[in-house]
């Protein structure tokens, strides 16, 4: 070997001996990373050091909750910035000596607020911060609270929002299922009022299970209610989905799938995404079709509402089931 091939070789060594001493200082303070395609990753022990691995030029990966690296792999300068500003290992290092953000304590204040007074003295903008407590952590989420109500006016359209709607607002995955699981939790409740009991009674709560299911919908769906001849629910199920304006519905299907659940009476119920619950003129149309395929059978039409943001329609009470 000559002397120039022997040199490039203890420079590889040195090289690889600096690697691996920097290594060992991530590892020591609970970092590791991770290489990807075309980023590198820092997991572990990262809260002590965010400070740091934002200075050395990490993004934060709210998705994966880990630190994203691009280019050359960062763990030489890591550890060099660790070693040059090194901090204590733990979840709550350094916080003797960082001043607090003015929302510290906020979160466990919030909580004892709701365990003392219950969660129905919050106004929309803290019920809504106070779930997103548990998709989002450490930072103040009041003001993402209060620029997602701006934006979408309600809860319920908060919670019915698409995801491409929410990408302005950062909004994670984690939230986003937060958001699904809150709207698809206060149907169900609302469904539980009037699940099993005799409709034409319960009328007021009927029509806000209707308005919890459709109104923040963005596009037209066509629902049944199906009743027994005591006029309690068997089942509520969606019929047709369809446009933001139109959703087409068809008579012979609506009675088969009466007759197979051997219902003795329907009620039908489509929203208006415009927020306008008027009945247009193809609903009418629509409905009178459906009223006499149904009727030809011996199975009732109670009603047909509309739903919108506005408030409901109801047919029988504009005289548009004669």
């Amino acid at each position: 070997m000559d002397r120039r091939s022997e040199a490039k070789g203890k420079r590889t060594v040195r090289a690889v001996a600096a690697s691996d001493d920097a290594l060992c200082t991530l590892l020591s303070a609970g970092l590791r990373v991770q290489a990807g395609e075309d980023r590198w990753r820092v997991i572990g022990n990262t809260l002590s050091y965010r400070l740091l691995l934002r200075e050395a030029g990490g993004i934060w990966n709210r998705l994966d909750q880990c630190w994203e690296f691009s280019g050359d792999d960062p763990t030489d300068r890591l550890a060099l910035a660790l070693e040059a500003q090194p901090a204590d290992i733990g979840h709550n290092a350094g916080s003797a000596a960082e001043p607090q953000p003015h929302y510290h304590g906020h979160r466990d204040r919030v909580r004892k607020r709701v365990m003392r007074a219950g969660a129905e003295v919050l106004e929309d903008y803290e019920l809504l911060e106070l779930l997103l407590f548990y998709s989002i952590e450490r930072i103040d989420t009041k003001p993402l609270a209060k620029r997602l109500l701006d934006r979408f006016g309600t809860l319920g359209d908060v919670f019915a929002a698409e995801s491409v709607q929410l990408r302005e607002f950062d909004i994670d995955q984690r939230t986003l299922v937060l958001f699904k699981a809150s709207r698809e939790a206060g149907r169900r409740l609302a469904e539980r009022k009037v699940k099993d009991m005799p409709v034409l009674t319960n009328w007021q709560q009927l029509i806000d299970y209707c308005h919890t299911a459709l109104a923040h919908e963005k596009t037209e769906q066509f629902r049944i209610l199906f009743l027994d001849r005591k006029n309690v629910l068997i089942a509520d199920e969606v019929q047709q989905r369809g446009t933001i304006d139109h959703t087409p519905v068809y008579p012979r299907e609506v009675v088969k799938r009466a007759l197979t659940l051997n219902a003795a009476a329907l009620i039908l119920v489509h929203n208006h995404p415009s927020g306008d619950p008027k009945p247009s003129r193809d609903d009418i149309e629509m409905t009178r079709e459906v009223k006499a395929a149904a009727e030809a059978l011996g199975i009732a039409i109670h009603d047909h509402l509309v739903i919108g943001r506005k408030g409901h329609a109801s047919f029988r009470s504009l005289g548009l089931l004669s």
